[in-house]
């Protein structure tokens, strides 16, 4: 993350304000709660991993082992489980 001179952006009754409490100090100023967003929205990577979760998930039920599963997806044999367990689950939950 690149900084902004703040007396480029703020105006300078404000600023001489911030230097009451912190002259010459880095700030960092959080997003307002509205503009928060969440992991991978900005990218495709939230879809990429379903759709690989998924793929998992279909090898498994066609019979690949936990472990194979691990090795080829770079996983732990725990997230595999995880991965499988939770698919499971909303699989249960649409039944």
């Amino acid at each position: 993350m690149s900084y902004i001179r703040a007396e480029l952006i703020l105006p300078q009754e404000l600023l001489t304000l911030i230097q009451e409490y912190a002259d010459g100090q880095y700030l960092y100023i959080p997003k307002k709660p509205s503009n928060y967003k969440s992991w991978g929205e900005n990218t495709d990577s939230k879809n990429q991993t379903r759709l690989r979760n998924y793929e998992i998930y279909e090898k498994y039920k066609k019979g690949f082992r936990i472990a194979e599963l691990a090795e080829e997806y770079y996983l732990s044999t725990k997230s595999i489980q995880r991965i499988i367990t939770n698919i499971k689950r909303m699989e249960q939950n649409t039944s």
